[in-house]
């Protein structure tokens, strides 16, 4: 066990906000269960002899090897949990204890990465009063140290354990690789979408020996892809490194309309398997942008649109914007290990993917919208974050994980290597 745990500053200050929550988290998700987490509900399940039954007949059947069925908690058609009571808290912690619970249920939103005994700490995306914390306050992504073993942390057993093994370059130097990472997020003297392109060409600097399954850090060749991979993390802590590319950059034409229109088929797809909150967010922000159909015009007109908000919003709240996406981006750093894509491009690649679909969902907000509409109302932050946390909140946990997305991003990145997959991040960073 560690004697130190890290985490950003706001996990810090997390409290579940149980039934007054925006969004539960027990609607929408499918939680898998473990054979532990079974047996350890089982003593609580006599009195709900349904669910129980559906539990028994998955973990039945994945243990004798029939359908291979995954377990999950049983769901009602709208999506909610069969535990959820009408008071919108969980019946089976209500009436069992924490210890009742699913290793999932009863450590979201948190999320705990151990390497070689280091812990760090970290919040779901998911959850909307995460968002909250991690975006809003100046001080969110600071990071802490606490004394370890932490009651922020209720299951030390099912943390997931990432391997530094130093046979294996791409995970053994994974630390000093987000450092760097880091420390391009951390030059506020260029726009973010300047920063998320020093982050492509630093990623595309190293692509060509440090990925995943890379033979160049083993035997007589370790020392040199040591050097160059130390040479490429430094190159941008030059200040001519980073205006060279700042300049470069600015200068790119964006192909806007068939990037919203990737977007735009997405977001309908999952209006269409949601429905409920999402398909009333999903139809507000497209028809905000007029894209209700979709065509070529429509596509191009909606980024044109988008375009004008995003520089009369930024003109009138720039700093506060900012802080949102540097939090935004510094939040995906922090949760998401790089070491879990195939190359440090590809994850860079999701990033540019991510903060393209939320700035364009953000315009199309009907908040943001009537913000535009009257300006004496951008004094107040109040409108602003309250649109802010709906789409971070309603992306991270309706759209990003879906099939449809996934589907996207993959297709668009293919290999996830090489001078197309730099291309697409420069085009994406520069929503």
């Amino acid at each position: 066990m560690p004697t130190e745990l890290t985490l950003p500053r706001y996990m810090t200050r997390f409290r579940c906000i149980a039934e007054r929550c925006e969004d539960t988290c027990c609607a929408g998700l499918k939680i898998p269960v473990s054979p532990s987490d079974a047996r350890r509900m089982q003593p609580a399940l006599a009195a709900h002899p349904a669910q129980a039954e559906h539990l028994r007949r998955c973990t039945g059947a994945e243990q004798d090897g029939g359908a291979g069925q995954t377990p999950f908690l049983p769901m009602h058609p709208d999506g909610t949990c069969a535990f959820l009571d009408p008071q919108r808290m969980c019946s089976l912690q209500r009436d069992h204890g924490e210890g009742a619970l699913p290793d999932v249920c009863a450590t979201f939103p948190r999320v705990v990465t151990a390497r070689d005994g280091h812990w760090e700490l970290s919040g779901s995306l998911a959850c909307p009063e995460v968002v909250r914390l991690s975006l809003l306050a100046e001080d969110a992504m600071r990071p802490e140290s606490l004394p370890f073993p932490s009651p922020l942390i209720p299951r030390p057993e099912a943390v997931r354990h990432l391997s530094r093994d130093p046979e294996e370059g791409y995970s053994f130097h994974a630390e000093p690789v987000r450092e760097a990472l880091l420390r391009v997020l951390d030059r506020e003297e260029h726009p973010l979408a300047t920063r998320l392109a020093l982050l492509g060409q630093l990623a595309y600097a190293v692509d060509d020996f440090y990925f995943r399954g890379t033979d160049a850090f083993r035997g007589e060749t370790r020392a040199g892809a040591e050097a160059r991979l130390s040479e490429a993390l430094q190159r941008f802590d030059s200040p001519e490194a980073r205006e060279a590319v700042h300049r470069e950059f600015s200068g790119l034409a964006l192909p806007g309309g068939p990037c919203v229109g990737l977007f735009t088929q997405v977001v309908k797809a999952r209006m269409a398997a949601r429905g409920g909150r999402v398909r009333e967010w999903g139809r507000s922000v497209l028809e905000s942008l007029g894209l209700e159909v979709g065509g070529p015009e429509e596509l191009d007109a909606a980024w044109s649109l988008y375009t004008q908000r995003w520089h009369a919003l930024n003109a009138a709240q720039g700093p506060r914007l900012a802080r949102y996406f540097h939090h935004y981006v510094a939040h995906f750093l922090w949760r998401t290990s790089f070491t879990e894509f195939p190359s440090l491009l590809a994850y860079v690649f999701r990033l540019a993917l991510r903060v393209g679909l939320v700035r364009l969902m953000l315009m199309g907000h009907p908040k943001v919208v009537a913000l535009l509409q009257e300006p004496s109302a951008l004094e107040t932050p109040e409108p602003l974050e309250l649109a802010v946390v709906e789409t971070v909140q309603t992306v991270a946990k309706h759209v990003e994980q879906s099939p449809e997305f996934i589907s996207l991003t993959e297709g668009l990145a293919g290999t996830g290597r090489g001078a197309q997959t730099l291309g697409k991040v420069l085009v994406f960073a520069s929503f």
